[in-house]
């Protein structure tokens, strides 16, 4: 299933770091044990979830020279998601991390038909607004926006993105 990795401010604000999917594990910095996590996670969907105490994944780490190896492919593939995020977060508008999420999606959930990219996967404004660091009201008018400039179009749990090149368009203004 897929899981909502998030960090929550003492102020209650949340921001969502990442949706797992089924497969690669999840979890945060205290991979290792010994500290507080300062991340949190969320089933969006039923999961099974398997839990590897820090003993038991030094043991396979010992036993299993592919599996340490597959675990730090893993590290490094967070590392770099993770720090693209820190990077657009703070040097991106909020418009841009919208189009860029949009773009994101449409790289891991869409299908071409003809010349639009069908993202049929429910994801709320809520959900957005998490992710690219704004509110709900933001997020809705800016979509209906996108509908108006003939970007994209909602129907239901399906987005259709029209025009890749006015979101990239936002993304890389001069």
């Amino acid at each position: 299933g897929s899981v909502r990795v998030f960090y929550g401010a003492p102020s209650g604000r949340e921001i969502t770091l990442a949706y797992g999917t089924p497969g690669p594990f999840i979890g945060g910095p205290e991979i290792a044990g010994g500290g507080a996590h300062m991340w949190s996670g969320e089933a969006m969907e039923d999961c099974r979830i398997t839990a590897l105490p820090y003993t038991v994944l030094q043991q396979l780490i010992l036993e299993m020279p592919n599996f340490a190896l597959c675990l730090v492919e893993g590290l490094v593939a967070k590392g770099k998601c993770y720090s693209s995020m820190a990077q657009m977060l703070g040097t991106r508008s909020v418009i841009e991390r919208l189009a860029q999420y949009l773009l994101n999606l449409s790289e891991l959930y869409g299908c071409t038909e003809g010349r639009a990219i069908i993202i049929n996967r429910k994801v709320t404004h809520d959900q957005i607004a998490a992710m690219v660091g704004s509110t709900r009201q933001w997020v809705t008018m800016m979509l209906k926006r996108f509908q108006a400039k003939g970007i994209l179009a909602i129907d239901g749990n399906v987005m259709r993105i029209k025009r890749v090149d006015l979101l990239e368009k936002i993304l890389f203004k001069e």
